[in-house]
């Protein structure tokens, strides 16, 4: 079974960063003072980008999208923590994402 592909276009890029492992293309779909909450706590994007998905080989599996795209709940299996349900809700501004936050669902 495949996961659904995001239809906003630069929550997919993101999506697909993610699960290629691609450190570049990542923050090539944010803006330059992109913020993240995780759990409702700001957190250093830069620093949780490579802890929480880099460096855990972590992967999206998107279940469901809602909000015309930008809030998705999928299956976040990851090496640090195993598997568990996860929120994510974007903002975009113009063609990239200004605020992402996360959490579990």
């Amino acid at each position: 079974m495949t996961s659904p592909e995001p239809s906003t276009p630069v929550v997919h890029r993101l999506v697909a960063a993610i699960n290629d492992g691609d450190r570049d293309a990542f923050p090539a779909t944010l803006t330059p003072d992109a913020t993240l909450t995780d759990d409702g706590n700001p957190r250093s994007l830069r620093d949780w980008i490579d802890r929480e998905i880099f460096s855990a080989r972590g992967r999206m599996n998107v279940e469901r999208e809602d909000e015309d795209g930008l809030y998705l709940l999928a299956r976040y299996p990851q090496r640090h923590l195993g598997e568990m349900p996860t929120f994510w809700r974007f903002q975009v501004t113009g063609d990239k994402i200004s605020r992402i936050d996360t959490g579990q669902a």
